[in-house]
Order: structure tokens, then C-alpha cells, then sequence
């Protein structure tokens, strides 16, 4: 796993307030797995979007929002009370994304290629 950001740098730009201490170890830790499975290129040093996405991940993370437990094999769910009946059916992979996941992956839109090369012929 690469080191994307730490403490301390989440710390400067989110203030020391968006997280209890206790939890900034594994909130940190959780972004870092998070950016390093997106398939990031090297850096040296790492840009400051990327420590920016880090650290709305980490608060994330630390809200719960990140890595956070999830419901498989069920794809459908109903309720019948007197008479009135709800059902829903989600994909067992659906998800929501978190306000901050969606700006951290927009900071990082750059650097996440589409799969395509561009070729030039002379």
C-alpha cells in the first residue's frame, strides 16, 4: 500500500476536528488502501489533489462511509403492514457514494486514464 497522506496533512486541511483521535489511525489508513486501489501512478512528491482526495476519504472513513459493511446475496425486500405494502429490489453491488467519495474521485479524475491511448502516426 502506498502513503498517500497522513494525519498530519489531513490534520492542516480539514482542521484536527474531523475526527476523534482515536479513530484518525484507521480513517487514514482506510483512505490510503482506498487511493491505492484505484491504480494511482507514482508520485514524488504527491500532488496536493491527491493529498486533498485523501483527506476527504479519511474523513469518510471515519464517518463510516468508506469500506463500510454491506448486505449480499439479496436482491429484493418487502414490507406488508395493514394493507400497505412496499417493495424494492437493488443490485447486490449497488451502493451509494458519499459526497465526499464523489469530490475525492473528481480531484483524482485526472489522474484515473480512461483505459485508451492515443496514438499518433507521423
Amino acid at each position: 500500500m502506498t502513503a498517500y497522506v497522513s494525519i498530519e496533512q489531513v490534520d492542516a486541511l480539514l482542521g484536527a476536528d474531523w475526527a476523534p483521535d482515536e479513530k484518525k489511525p484507521r480513517a487514514v489508513l482506510m483512505a490510503n488502501t482506498w487511493l491505492t486501489n484505484l491504480g494511482l501512478p507514482a508520485f514524488d512528491p504527491v500532488p496536493d489533489d491527491v493529498v486533498q482526495a485523501g483527506a476527504e476519504i479519511a474523513r469518510e472513513a471515519a464517518a463510516g462511509n468508506i469500506f463500510a459493511a454491506k448486505e449480499t446475496g439479496v436482491l429484493s425486500k418487502s414490507v406488508d403492514a395493514d394493507g400497505v405494502s412496499s417493495s424494492k429490489t437493488y443490485s447486490a453491488s449497488a451502493r451509494k457514494i458519499s459526497a465526499g467519495e464523489s469530490f475525492a474521485l473528481a480531484l483524482l479524475s485526472q489522474y484515473l486514464g480512461t483505459g485508451q491511448a492515443k496514438i499518433v502516426r507521423g
